[in-house]
């Protein structure tokens, strides 16, 4: 009984801290006038939609893991998320220490195996725990709750988590030329894809980021805790949003690629990234900001004046006074002198975007001891958010 008591108390007492981040970005930055020829033109003309949502979303560069000379991919992202843990190796983090390791992305190289199983071939490092988590952005803040938890109830004492994405793999303009030639046979329509294809391919681009979790914070430098990640699901509320490997029907319901023939996978560009832009516009706000904020507020687990850093993952600049004005009506008002994102110079990387903030801000030295983060993570895949807890110790 006593054994059990001490247990009991221990598990009230831990608290897990993230002491490293690290971030890896392939090749060189990309500039908006270099984009379509990385990625390759679709059909006989350039986007007709590339310059009006590059001026929207005000990303001026971003990373491929793309050899912009040949076109031949540099990097898998199974190779990219190796790559940034071994950034936390070079930190000083031993590797080989691993006990558990937690990825996340949106679309990994193949089916099968999982991602996390890859990321640990790729490192070769001794057994350990690996786990993938699934889902689009918020796969890589899942892969971190679930290295927090396992920290939390004792399980282990370390964990890598990461988030990755190489959406340039499914984005360059030769896995469209199939559509756009049976567009033209047809004669039904102009050679292009429609604009919710289109849209994301001037949207998403590549990278990957880690960090390392400990029971223990740094001895030396600052550590964050992490004092608590919150995550819902609005999917029982509405219609799918952004979606691949199937087609969405007038009932809003998907048709997965298995229902397809594999010429009509080409014909049809079914693994293409696809958004429905307009839902994305009329909800986006009120189920990933509004409504969560409300929540938390009225747990009592949130106090806007307490907050020193507010770092948002939105997907273009356009939703930023979208997202403040949300926060408005939550009763939840952080100062956009407070915010931090790095979105106009890395790139919307998906579920490895709050990595990369962070991995900047963490290593900028600009943050002090006793001051609270709020991350925010929205997924538009069928709505759903993030929020994550942090003090600088």
């Amino acid at each position: 009984m006593k054994s059990l008591l001490v247990d009991s108390r221990e598990k009230m007492t831990r608290q897990v801290y993230i002491t490293h981040i690290a971030a890896f970005l392939p090749n060189e930055p990309v500039g908006n006038d270099a984009m379509e020829s990385v990625l390759g033109q679709i059909g006989n003309r350039p986007s007709r939609a590339r310059k009006l949502i590059l001026r929207s979303n005000q990303i001026q560069s971003r990373y491929y893991a793309i050899d912009p000379e040949t076109g031949k991919t540099t990097h898998s992202n199974a190779e990219m998320t190796a790559e940034a843990v071994r950034q936390l190796g070079k930190q000083g983090c031993n590797i080989n220490s691993i006990e558990l390791l937690a990825c996340g992305t949106t679309l990994p190289d193949q089916l099968m195996p999982n991602h996390a199983l890859m990321v640990h071939g790729e490192l070769g490092i001794p057994p350990c725990e690996a786990i993938a988590t699934a889902g689009i952005c918020l796969s890589g803040v899942m892969s971190l709750k679930y290295g927090y938890l396992s920290i939390l109830a004792g399980q282990t004492k370390n964990c890598v988590a990461t988030g990755s994405e190489n959406a340039s793999a499914i984005m360059r303009g030769s896995n469209f030329s199939e559509e756009t030639l049976s567009q033209a046979e047809l004669l039904t329509k102009p050679a292009e894809i429609a604009f919710e294809k289109d849209f994301l391919r001037w949207m998403l681009s590549d990278g990957a980021g880690a960090v390392w979790l400990s029971d223990t914070p740094n001895n030396a430098g600052n550590s964050l805790r992490i004092d608590w990640i919150f995550q819902r699901s609005y999917a029982g509320k509405l219609d799918t949003c952004m979606y691949a490997g199937a087609e969405k029907d007038e009932d809003g319901s998907l048709k997965g690629w298995r229902e397809y023939l594999p010429q009509e996978w080409l014909e049809q560009s079914i693994f293409a990234i696809k958004q429905d832009v307009k839902l994305l516009n009329d909800k986006i706000i009120e189920y990933t900001v509004t409504k969560p904020l409300q929540e938390l507020m009225t747990q009592g687990r949130l106090d806007p004046r307490e907050i020193g850093w507010f770092l948002p993952h939105y997907s273009s600049c356009f939703f930023r006074d979208k997202v403040h004005k949300g926060m408005q009506v939550a009763e939840f008002d952080i100062p956009q002198e407070k915010w931090f994102t790095n979105l106009s110079s890395k790139g919307n990387t998906g579920s490895a975007s709050i990595y990369i903030i962070l991995e900047e801000l963490f290593n900028s030295g600009r943050l002090k001891k006793g001051e609270t983060i709020l991350c925010y993570i929205p997924e538009s895949g069928r709505f759903s958010t993030a929020f994550m807890h942090l003090t600088v110790v």
